[in-house]
């Protein structure tokens, strides 16, 4: 009988440390996300289980797709916020989901969701009420398939609604009671609409209508402007009834294309210009001064002098008037995103240079009038009428939310172009001085190269000087990304149990991840030798990568590697580019074995271990516990990578050579499998 009482009271103390763990939300965001690809429901559970109730699930930019089993969070009556924004969510939303009454904040932007926007009431309604009122107060559904069943009658305690980018067509009804909205974006959304039922907005502080087809009259017809702080009309059909030069705050670009009559006042232009002349004519006083200064103080020194410093003086007012001409010629679009969601403003030029900024600060430049007069050229689809204004907006003009890295070649955003074409687009910042029909050969060239671990060029579009190539967009991301966010620490078995490196065919499941994980390596490092050396081999002349790392290696579905940015940086070369691309096969080769970055340093001390018979040392603990077979192998593999980066050229092997070799190396549970 004690040993069963034992039993009974270690198993009543394991369920209640385990209940505090397995809420039934819990449980139910889990069934939610089971169909969602990129959710790992253990990391989550573990980072969430000390909520007594859910509240917030909030998982943006996290590379989601799939679609989410809606009903199981119906009963979830505490959530308040609920963020999937920058994924690749798609289906549609229920209609009573809108309804949930605790919610205050929706952000489901940048997903392909559709569906109906109404307001279901679960409460009974009583004599007084004739419905219940929403809570939510943020909803921004930018960049989806939402259509034209919108009804926001009952959203009354709306602050900010972004509804941007969506295929609207009609105004959402109830807007007239909206008194509380502050924020209302409405642009991009095909809208062919009179402007009127927004008039009653008084609350309004940011209005964007760009991009449509309203009609109406400015301003009679639009709230008081006097309160707005962002006023944004253009591209639309609305007929102008008084001069601009009032709303003179909102920019021009606030107006431009915006309808018929949309003039400034002439008199008023000239009184800015009075007020202009006369700060010029005060500048040229000072500057005749400061010459007067410097050729009293240059006289002493000589003539020579004296005509050196004018000619210095003349340049600098020749440069400045130029600047000054330059920018009085810009006409600029701003488009800042909404208030209390991010700060970061991006900045669009109509009339070229569109300029647009990354993280780091760096700014790239599209030298060209109109954004629709650069076309974009897509391989398998060439009948597709698409232009770089049509890149502007699938990546919110190449805004920072859009930027997915920023490589030695240049940044890379990610956008879902008309048809669906989820893509990944790189500026070519290197390649803004080669000819563009030299870069219209080499991209249709490199197009042509087909193999299942190449990613090939989707198209390419040339604006200006800059030119950008487009991608498939590789969902699961780059081999470097997904090495470095393996579980760190200890190899602890339950670390691994939610882990995407599990091998999905052809393993046999012995309860030992850690050897599925070295099969799952050892395929990719033989797919990345396969990509490579088609390059190297399949033609008459080679293929030179000339950047071959472990972020230009992506991963489809089922992690089979799929090589990119090839044969961009040097073109097609045969005078011993390939050594190069081997000895960068061979750093990234360690870095899949060892875990680590292959830099300098760690490809040195790879090298070494090797010569001295001690390579175990340095390969991935997390990968040792599959037993001295394993490890056999991967000290072998590791020997190829030894050989790959070898100091001289000549001495290393070609990259058919290099897959022979790896593929000589059986991984264990790959021959019980096959024998």
């Amino acid at each position: 009988m004690k040993p069963l009482c034992r039993f009974l009271i270690f198993l009543s103390l394991f369920a209640l440390v385990e209940s505090s763990c397995s809420s039934e939300e819990h449980v139910l965001v889990s069934k939610a996300f089971k169909s969602v690809s990129g959710f790992n429901a253990y990391s989550w559970f573990q980072t969430n289980c000390s909520q007594a109730h859910i509240t917030r699930i909030v998982l943006p930019s996290q590379n989601l797709t799939g679609t989410i089993s809606w009903g199981y969070l119906r009963n979830m009556s505490n959530l308040q916020v609920f963020d999937l924004s920058r994924n690749s969510l798609q289906g549609h939303v229920p209609s009573w989901f809108w309804s949930t009454s605790s919610l205050l904040e929706i952000n489901l932007s940048g997903n392909r969701f559709g569906g109906s926007i109404i307001f279901h009431s679960s409460k009974p309604t009583t004599q007084n009420t004739s419905f219940s009122i929403s809570s939510i107060r943020t909803l921004n559904l930018s960049h989806n398939r939402f259509t034209n069943s919108i009804q926001l009658s009952a959203f009354q305690n709306l602050k900010i609604l972004d509804l941007s980018n969506n295929n609207l067509r009609t105004l959402p009804s109830g807007l007239q009671n909206l008194s509380k909205l502050q924020h209302l974006d409405l642009s991009c959304c095909n809208l062919q609409s009179d402007v009127k039922p927004v008039s009653s907005l008084h609350s309004l502080r940011y209005l964007d209508l760009s991009n449509n087809t309203f009609t109406g009259n400015f301003p009679f017809d639009f709230p008081q402007l006097a309160t707005l702080e962002f006023l944004n009309i253009s591209y639309n059909n609305f007929t102008s009834s008084t001069s601009l030069t009032k709303f003179i705050k909102f920019g021009k670009s606030a107006f431009i294309h915006a309808g018929n009559n949309f003039t400034y006042d002439s008199t008023a232009a000239k009184t800015t210009n009075s007020s202009k002349n006369s700060a010029q004519s005060t500048h040229k006083k000072q500057q005749k001064r400061k010459s007067k200064t410097l050729i009293a103080a240059a006289s002493s020194a000589g003539s020579a002098v004296v005509l050196i410093l004018l000619s210095i003086w003349v340049l600098r007012i020749v440069i400045r008037k130029r600047k000054q001409r330059a920018k009085r010629s810009k006409w600029a679009i701003s488009m800042p995103v909404p208030h209390g969601m991010n700060e970061v403003t991006s900045r669009v030029e109509k009339s070229g240079p569109f300029a647009f900024e990354t993280e780091s600060g760096s700014t790239w430049v599209a030298d060209l009038k109109e954004p629709s007069s650069a076309a974009v050229v897509m391989f398998e689809k060439p009948l597709m009428n698409l232009t770089f204004k049509d890149l502007i907006v699938a990546t919110s003009y190449f805004g920072k939310d859009s930027l997915l890295a920023e490589g030695r070649c240049g940044p890379v955003y990610r956008a879902v172009l008309p048809g669906d074409l989820h893509v990944a687009i790189k500026v070519l910042e290197h390649a803004r001085d080669v000819d563009p029909d030299d870069s219209v050969a080499t991209f249709v060239d490199l197009s042509r190269l087909k193999h299942p671990n190449l990613l090939p060029l989707s198209g390419y579009c040339i604006a200006g000087k800059e030119k950008l190539v487009l991608y498939e967009y590789m969902a699961n991301g780059d081999l470097g990304r997904w090495l470095h966010e393996l579980p760190t620490g200890d190899t602890n078995v339950e670390d691994w149990t939610g882990d995407t490196w599990e091998i999905q065919n052809g393993a046999v499941d012995d309860g030992s991840p850690e050897k599925m994980g070295w099969l799952t390596r050892h395929r990719i490092a033989v797919g990345i030798a396969r990509g490579l050396a088609y390059l190297h081999h399949a033609r008459s002349k080679p293929v030179v990568h000339g950047h071959f790392v472990t972020s230009n290696i992506l991963l489809a579905d089922d992690f089979e590697p799929r090589i990119s940015d090839f044969g961009l940086r040097h073109g097609r070369n045969s005078n011993g580019g390939t050594e190069a691309d081997v000895y960068c096969f061979g750093a990234a080769l360690m870095e899949l074995l060892t875990g680590k970055e292959s830099t300098a340093e760690k490809v040195a001390a790879a090298r070494k271990a090797v010569r001295e018979g001690q390579g175990v040392r340095v390969l991935d603990e997390r990968l040792l516990l599959g037993g001295d077979s394993v490890v056999s192998e991967m000290v072998e593999t590791l020997r190829v990578a030894f050989l790959c980066t070898a100091e001289h050229s000549w001495k290393r092997p070609t990259m058919q050579q290099v897959l022979g070799l790896l593929k000589d190396i059986r991984p264990h549970q790959q021959q019980l499998v096959t024998s």
